[in-house]
């Protein structure tokens, strides 16, 4: 069967019921799936075979008071069993275009330095890679 992308909302969370592994780092709280399908400035958008997820990428609009908004790709799971099949970039593509819907003009996405994979990929789909050094604060 061929794998479709659909965008995540109010109204079809349900297609998150079945997950293949590794595609979500963590347990889904269908509390924060709720707020987070509310956010017209966020979008999720997933990969499905077999009415399975097996791959997902999230992205939200940032707002700039000296340019036009741009777009962060937040996160980006693949099962490892549909990696270099085309299903990230097909993703990847759906989420670009929904950015540029929402009046974005940058797109931007962090990843570790020491992944490879994920370095290999965003550099394949024409994102260039620079060095920024970034800080991270538990807030719980």
């Amino acid at each position: 069967m061929p794998i479709s992308t659909q965008q995540i909302t109010a109204a079809n969370t349900h297609l998150l019921g079945a997950l293949a592994p590794d595609v979500f780092d963590h347990e889904i709280s269908r509390e924060r799936l709720a707020a987070y399908v509310a956010d017209s400035r966020h979008a999720m958008f997933v990969a499905i075979e077999d009415a399975v997820v097996v791959g997902q990428i999230r992205g939200s609009v940032h707002l700039q008071p000296d340019r036009a908004p741009d777009l962060y790709i937040d996160n980006l799971g693949t099962a490892p069993y549909h990696q270099r099949r085309g299903v990230a970039a097909a993703m990847m593509k759906a989420m670009l275009a929904w950015g540029e819907a929402q009046g974005c003009t940058y797109a931007w996405v962090a990843t570790e330095t020491d992944n490879a994979d994920a370095i290999g990929f965003y550099g394949a789909q024409q994102f260039e890679h620079s060095t920024i050094a970034m800080f991270a604060l538990e807030m719980d």
